[in-house]
């Protein structure tokens, strides 16, 4: 289906609903799991989830980038992050254990998957992307659509956001100084990501302890911070 001067906006129209609907479908999937673990569980492993819809300019500058036809069959095999999702969780660990949730799903079909925490991109930036396809039900039938998923961490998303704007403020001509910078400053983000996750395994574990007594509980946090504190 070619665009055309005349039906172009009403079939991009259209094209993007289904998109639409994806997101609704899966932000419902990830708010039950929310609800659920703020019900049940003792614990809620994330933090916040914010979702976004390329507009159809950025769609066309990516199409022209690409150098793909200008049609919508050729956007939906090669643009898989129109629909795009960011959980942000506590912890690393949470990253994949929400990822293995929601990709277990039945109605869920994992297509991709890149690990940019295992391995981390030059700059310095992490996270867990996952593309999925899920059914959306229109009137005229079921279509499966593609769904970007970012998972991070807090202090992931803190570094992510910033890299974003310095970026965006030099236009991408980002000076070699402020580079070197900002990839200190991701394995700085890193290094706090692994030190709050020991520090959220130490107090699990405190929890755990039956019959300590004060002294003994005491000096066992007082030498896991000075540990830690190094």
């Amino acid at each position: 289906m070619e665009f055309s001067v005349q039906d172009g906006r009403q079939h991009m129209a259209k094209f993007m609903l289904s998109y639409k609907f994806a997101l609704a479908e899966m932000t419902t999937k990830i708010d039950i799991l929310r609800e659920e673990f703020r019900l049940i569980h003792d614990y809620n492993p994330i933090e916040h989830v914010n979702s976004r819809l390329k507009s159809p300019e950025s769609i066309l500058q990516k199409v022209e980038k690409k150098g793909l036809e200008m049609t919508l069959e050729a956007i939906e095999a090669n643009i898989h992050d129109i629909a795009g999702v960011r959980i942000v969780c506590s912890f690393e660990e949470d990253l994949y254990r929400v990822a293995n949730m929601l990709c277990a799903q039945r109605d869920v079909k994992v297509v991709a998957q890149k690990d940019y925490i295992a391995n981390p991109k030059d700059n310095g930036y992490r996270s867990l992307h996952v593309i999925v396809k899920i059914p959306v039900f229109l009137s005229d039938g079921m279509r499966e659509v593609f769904v970007e998923l970012q998972l991070r961490t807090i202090a992931m998303d803190f570094w992510a956001s910033l890299e974003h704007k310095i970026y965006y403020k030099y236009e991408k001509d980002v000076p070699a100084r402020i580079r070197t910078e900002l990839q200190e400053a991701a394995e700085q983000a890193a290094a706090l990501d692994r030190k709050m996750a020991r520090l959220n395994e130490e107090i699990n574990i405190l929890k755990e302890l039956d019959g300590t007594n004060d002294t003994s509980l005491g000096k066992y946090i007082r030498d896991f911070v000075q540990a830690n504190m190094k």
